[in-house]
């Protein structure tokens, strides 16, 4: 499918990396993992062709068809979520538009016998079994099912995009490629903006993928769920492993204890090799085995151990003091944007000392109820905090809450006070901002890079309460690792918005999911919340498994209906269509004895009463057969 042979590319004179070859095959399910900065997106877009490498060569098979969801995408406004989408079938709309313009041909003309007229026939029977290929009577109801499996509802298929998150617009830009039939995909990050479940949806629909795919992301349970290889780029070098990413940290880790005990039985040897050749240099009648030894230690492959960037930020989150024993109370709490309901009558206690997950699909209220909380937005209801409450929001939009126009370094003295303005560069070296990188200006850092900011911010104010919008969005795994270390140490109040599921494993006791303006207490962990889900979902599938079959029921009793009406009605247009031959005979006669004796015809008025009626008659029984053919044709449809 595609080979990468050499592969190399250099910013600034650096190399993110060099020489790399490996290939891609149908089926190939691939992780591509590495710290922030190791050149995953670079990769991604090299592959797609949107970036060239400086050297190496990439052979792809003909008419390799490649989608490619980027981090960051250019959107068309003024058209419905349905439209949108609809622009994944290129050719398919294309054929409906010539179907369109062959069948107004075919209404307006009247040249039945012509040559030009028999061609647009032909070229309709030829353009509607291309149709039919291409999946056209298909398409709209898969469109419909991927947008459901992403989190969308039918009322929102209608809606203008422009009134959507770029999450959401997110999700109808993977949901055209998921219908594009792709044989390669490359996702960069595709779960930073989706729900659990939709996330589960797409790991399902992954699975059964026919192509290949290689995704970038942070989420070690997706990728443990859906690859079945991994890529990671470290060090300009890239390793290699048909294992998924939990399997093969392991494979990795038991190779490179390998190499350390090679290597350092290879080292023995060497050093016994060195002291001979010493002790044989010395006399001249071992003159020659002495350098048959060095030519020995010359050829001899020197084994090496694969490095690792194991550079790390390290985080501790101090509590400030001890609160009141509920830190927050929320007393029916509503909040609606225009006429957008999104919390409705919500309350809830917040015990001191408690980590606390929200979840629950996008755009249910999870963000708004965390923004309410700390006072940025206005809201109906009672909302009051604790004694000695002070709260350390993380916001999951970053990039709103940074000055581009700012260093790393003066956006830390900017948010210090006098006692912690002198530890700002410890901080910020403590979060990888070391020496140059802290005069780096904000707009110029990556997604990662303002995440671990904005963390390293939050130490520089007094808290004991934690608000945390999606924390993990753009941070690398080992990243990930760390911020899950630090607040599962921290010793306050810890209100989490999150769908990563793996991080929120073994780190929150209690999960509110947010659901159709309410939200509804699990008293357990996320691995508890989805057990019941799931549970709840079964109940759900019998239900409408019943429902179902009530359906097929009444279906089957519509069918038996509609087969009699179309009986009837396949009758009466036989009965039509043999009036209408019996008088278009008529007719002619008529129309032959005005010809041949038009003298002695005219003399008669009662013929040309006769004959008008004819043509009258005929005209209704035309009417009468086209409403019965609707009635026939839409009885077709509709079965």
């Amino acid at each position: 499918m595609l080979n990468i042979h050499n592969l190399s590319i250099a910013f600034q004179g650096e190399y993110l990396f060099e020489d790399i070859t490996f290939k891609l095959g149908n089926g190939d399910r691939i992780g591509l993992i590495g710290k922030n900065g190791a050149g995953k997106s670079t990769m991604l877009r090299i592959l797609s062709k949107e970036q060239e490498a400086n050297t190496g060569q990439i052979a792809a098979d003909k008419d390799l068809k490649i989608g490619f969801l980027k981090q960051d995408i250019d959107f068309d406004f003024g058209k419905t979520v349905l439209e949108e989408s609809y622009e994944a079938f290129k050719e398919i709309k294309a054929c409906e538009k010539q179907l369109e313009d062959i069948n107004t041909q075919l209404a307006e003309r009247t040249d039945y016998e012509s040559e030009s007229y028999n061609q647009l026939m032909i070229d309709l029977n030829e353009i509607q079994h291309q149709y039919e290929i291409l999946g056209g009577y298909n398409y709209q109801g898969e469109t419909e099912k991927i947008l459901q499996g992403l989190g969308f509802k039918r009322e929102d298929f209608n809606k203008l995009t422009d009134t959507f998150s770029g999450g959401w617009r997110m999700r109808i830009e993977l949901a055209k490629l998921l219908l594009q039939n792709n044989d390669l995909l490359l996702l960069d990050e595709p779960t930073n903006h989706l729900d659990i479940e939709s996330i589960i949806w797409l790991e399902n629909f992954l699975k059964n993928y026919s192509g290949a795919v290689v995704i970038v992301s942070h989420d070690k349970m997706f990728l443990d769920n859906v690859t079945n290889r991994t890529i990671e780029i470290s060090l300009g070098r890239i390793y290699d492993y048909n294992k998924p990413y939990t399997k093969f940290l392991a494979l990795r880790e038991e190779i490179k204890t390998q190499q350390l005990a090679t290597q350092k039985n290879q080292e023995k040897q060497i050093q016994q090799t060195e002291k001979l050749i010493e002790k044989f240099r010395a006399k001249a009648s071992k003159a020659t085995m002495a350098q048959s030894l060095i030519k020995k230690l010359e050829r001899m492959d020197r084994i090496e151990v694969d490095e690792e960037d194991n550079a790390v930020m390290s985080l501790n989150f101090p509590v400030s003091v001890t609160p009141g024993k509920v830190v927050v109370e929320v007393e029916n709490a509503s909040k609606h944007y225009g006429d957008l309901q999104v919390l409705h009558n919500v309350s809830m206690t917040i015990p001191r000392d408690i980590k606390t997950a929200f979840v629950g699909q996008n755009g249910q209220g999870k963000s708004t109820l965390a923004k309410i909380i700390v006072g940025e937005i206005e809201h109906q209801g009672n909302l009051s905090l604790g004694h000695n409450v002070q709260i350390g929001y993380f916001a999951q939009n970053q990039a709103e809450y940074l000055d581009g126009n700012k260093t790393v370094l003066d956006t830390m003295i900017d948010a210090a006070n006098e006692t912690n303005r002198s530890k700002v560069r410890d901080i910020l070296g403590s979060f990888l901002f070391r020496g140059e990188e802290a005069d780096k200006y904000v707009r110029v850092l990556s997604g990662g890079e303002r995440n671990r900011l904005a963390l390293a911010k939050l130490l520089l104010q007094p808290l004991n309460v934690l608000i945390m919008d999606e924390p993990t969005n753009h941070l690398d795994i080992k990243s990930k690792n760390v911020l899950k270390e630090a607040l599962k140490k921290f010793e306050g109040t810890l209100i989490l918005v999150s769908h990563d599921r793996d991080f929120l494993q073994g780190l929150t006791e209690t999960i509110y999911e947010f659901k159709d303006q309410k939200v509804k207490q699990y008293l357990g962990d996320i691995d508890f919340y989805l057990e019941q889900r799931n549970l709840e979902n079964l109940r759900e599938a019998e239900k409408r498994t019943v429902i179902a079959k009530d359906e097929k029921s009444i279906n089957n009793k519509q069918s038996y209906q509609d087969q009699k009406k179309l009986k009837s009605l396949n009758n009466k247009l036989s009965n039509i269509e043999s009036k209408i031959n019996i008088l278009e005979k008529d007719i002619k006669t008529d129309d032959l004895q005005l010809a041949t004796n038009y003298d002695e015809t005219a003399a008669s008025p009662e013929f040309f009463d006769n004959y008008q009626s004819k043509k009258q008659k005929l005209e209704k029984l035309m009417e009468d057969w086209e409403n019965v053919q609707e009635s026939i044709d839409a009885l077709n449809f509709n079965n």
